[in-house]
């Protein structure tokens, strides 16, 4: 009979412990775990719902509500609630899937608020983009049909300016508190009537319309000249065209018959042309100086009972240029001795044959105003192929003296590239016209108040115009100095508060990019505070626009030769 060994009991009991021990112990904390578990999600289920819904439409979620959706996610499963597994093995494999889950969650959740902060952005962008079209838009619909006056209600004036600009605006000539335009700073002009004497320097003829008889009706005797009544009227020659014939006679010798003279033929500007001199000027004036079209003089000329084609007045107008070349050269020479200039460019599209298609070139006005101080106005007009940086170191790089431009910045390389420009002043009309197209558009306060701080500027120059440099340096620094030194720092807060993408942003940051430049009028009495009169000679020949756009490239370059005083 086999024996049975012997067990102890003891041992085994005392290697059995620490393992029913550690087995009560996860058992304990599963239940724990088990009962918190169901307690949370009992409690949570709407926060679920929540959190599941939210994922759905996250621009919905404001940023203090998704700071404690993402502290719920951290905290609650998400799956539905079932029955849970009592095997601790089972329950353990759980809990590990449901933190995978709430991971994932987790991550989708975080790729959604991304998308949300996108979606956001691309708003924002789209919302900026749509302030700019309709500010756009408005100064569109102000060019066809609204006023073309930037002026501003001066019942408004009241509500920004301190005691001393108050001072300043209250020594201003202007009457009855209304402020001047900002585009000139000058207030409305009355409207001009033809009233009164007629123009002394025209000839006048005398038609008399007398009586019958100088025999008195009543007693017989001879009437006397006592008074006479006069009316004037303007009249007018009709215009005449005529047939000049240059004779000239040829004259032969009877005695030797060998010696024929005949005085030499005068010079023609065209040669074998038949247009004279004053033909080829009353062409040119009426095409350039009064935007008459050649195909219109060309039915003028018809009503004539003259036969002229467009193409033989096209080509009489290149030879009249040939000819005023050398005046549009010392022209330009001239003007550009001169120690300050005013300067403007305007993009002019013209046609390019051979492509179908039109190229932008430019345009440029270089001018000299020195009437206040008894010099004499004139302007030289420039054409360039295209818009090309380089196209204003050509005119201004050998130029040392004063030049008021605006804000394109091919001027501003003149400075950087080493010219010789020794001084450079932009414009104030160009800063303030930013402003105003905001201001039209948006109504916005802060664009009504640079407005009208604005104003108070041109309001000083209006006081001013036409006195001496010294006079109106001397007047700038007591009067205007302290209202630009409070104008930078303004603009510079009010830079902090709006989005530097819209228009407002712009303008600000506009006129605090070009500051230096803006405000050199105050230190020079001979600079103006603005460039309008470089821009009033673009308007008085905006017509020539309309004129190159119809004409090609080679009869354009040919025809540029166009200059005024």
């Amino acid at each position: 009979m086999t024996s049975i060994p012997s067990l102890n009991v003891t041992r085994v009991e005392q290697q059995i412990a620490p393992i029913v021990r550690a087995l009560a112990g996860a058992i304990g904390e599963a239940d724990q775990f088990l009962a918190a578990f169901r307690r949370r999600a009992d409690q949570h289920q709407d926060a679920l719902l929540f959190v599941f819904k939210a994922c759905l439409k996250m621009d919905a979620i404001g940023p203090d509500v998704d700071v404690a959706l993402r502290r719920q996610i951290a905290l609650l499963p998400r799956l539905c609630m079932g029955d849970l597994p009592s095997d601790p093995a089972l329950l353990r494999q759980t809990v590990m899937t449901l933190s995978s889950r709430l991971a994932a969650l987790s991550a989708e959740c975080s790729t959604l608020s991304a998308e949300r902060d996108a979606a956001i952005a691309q708003r924002d962008a789209a919302v900026q983009e749509n302030d700019k079209l309709l500010m756009i838009l408005s100064q569109y619909k102000r060019t066809i049909f609204g006023p073309r006056s930037e002026t501003l209600d001066p019942g408004q004036l009241s509500l920004f300016i301190t005691a001393q600009a108050a001072g300043a605006v209250a020594n201003d000539d202007v009457t009855g508190g209304k402020l001047p335009d900002g585009a000139d700073g000058r207030g409305k002009r009355p409207a001009r009537r033809s009233r009164g004497k007629l123009p002394e320097h025209l000839p006048s003829i005398d038609v008399v319309i007398d009586i019958e008889s100088h025999i008195c009706p009543y007693c017989g005797e001879r009437l006397h000249k006592i008074g006479e009544t006069i009316k004037e009227a303007y009249d007018v020659i009709p215009m005449q065209y005529r047939i000049k014939r240059i004779v000239r006679p040829r004259y032969g010798c009877r005695g030797c018959r060998l010696a024929v003279l005949q005085a030499p033929a005068p010079a023609q500007p065209i040669d074998g042309g038949m247009a004279t001199e004053a033909l080829l000027a009353h062409i040119a004036v009426m095409k350039y100086g009064y935007q008459l079209p050649l195909y219109r003089q060309e039915q003028m000329f018809a009503a004539q009972g003259i036969t002229l084609d467009r193409q033989t007045l096209a080509s009489w107008m290149r030879r009249a240029a040939w000819w005023l070349k050398p005046l549009h050269t010392l022209l330009r020479d001239t003007v550009m001795s001169y120690p300050r200039l005013f300067a403007d460019e305007t993009p002019l599209p013209v046609l390019d044959p051979g492509r179908g298609r039109t190229k932008v070139c430019q345009f440029w006005a270089i001018a000299t105003d020195d009437r206040p101080w008894g010099g004499p106005p004139a302007v030289v007009f420039m054409f360039a192929e295209d818009r090309k940086a380089i196209r204003a170191k050509q005119l201004f790089g050998d130029y040392h003296g004063i030049l008021q431009v605006d804000g394109y910045a091919a001027y501003k390389g003149l400075i950087k590239n080493g010219g010789r420009l020794m001084q450079l002043a932009f414009c104030f009309a160009h800063a303030r016209r930013k402003f105003w197209d905001v201001h039209v558009a948006t109504k916005s306060p802060i664009a009504a108040e640079a407005l009208q701080r604005i104003a108070m500027f041109y309001a000083i120059e209006d006081r001013i115009r036409s006195l001496p440099a010294a006079h109106r340096a001397a007047v700038r620094q007591t009067d205007t100095r302290p209202l630009i030194e409070d104008f930078k720092p303004w603009l510079e807060a009010r830079l902090l508060e709006v989005s530097k993408k819209s228009g407002l942003g712009k303008a600000i940051r506009y006129t605090l990019n070009h500051w230096n430049g803006l405000t050199l009028f105050i230190d020079d009495g001979r600079i103006e505070i603005d460039n309008n009169t470089g821009r009033a000679q673009h308007q008085a020949d905006r017509a020539w626009k309309e004129e190159l756009f119809v004409r090609g490239q080679r009869r354009r370059r040919r025809d540029m030769g166009h200059s005024r005083v």
